[in-house]
């Protein structure tokens, strides 16, 4: 596999790889306006929200994680994510990053039948297991949620 997308035996893996790729980079450089923008994240405790860097850090580590998660729960190949950089350097390694990470999401579920992606009809409810499409759709929405909050942000502190 070469990383090409129009070599996937699942169109909806294609689709959710290739939105999860443009969401990504939309969310990377709404941070930059924030950065830019000197934008204060709301009070927490949540650690990853401490700053406009430990925010950028969990959202290219939870990048990496949803594809590690995904080859593991379907016993493929570990796709070879390195950690993602520390806090102190996250600004300065970020598109360098975001380009390692996004290509290794292309190579993985190339060869994945659709029917592997999908939960048998009884475990759809009793226990809910979070199935494979569920958890590419949810690594596309978890950058649109932080993109959002922080084109909110941004409106908010400019006005």
């Amino acid at each position: 596999m070469t990383g090409d997308v129009n070599d996937y035996q699942s169109r909806g893996a294609r689709a959710l790889v290739l939105l999860h790729e443009q969401h990504l980079r939309g969310c990377l450089e709404v941070w930059k306006q924030a950065k830019a923008a000197n934008i204060k994240l709301p009070e927490t405790d949540d650690e990853n929200y401490q700053s406009l860097e430990t925010l950028l850090k969990h959202i290219l580590r939870s990048a990496g994680n949803y594809m590690v998660s995904i080859c593991k729960n379907l016993e493929l190949p570990d796709p070879e994510i390195k950690p993602v950089p520390g806090v102190a350097i996250i600004e300065a390694e970020a598109d360098s990053y975001l380009k390692r990470v996004l290509e290794r999401w292309r190579l993985p579920l190339a060869d994945v039948l659709d029917e592997r992606l999908e939960p048998e009809p009884e475990s759809y409810f009793p226990g809910m297991p979070y199935w494979i499409d569920a958890m590419l759709e949810h690594a596309v929405m978890h950058p649109i949620r932080h993109e959002f909050q922080l084109k909110e942000l941004i409106q908010r502190q400019s006005d």
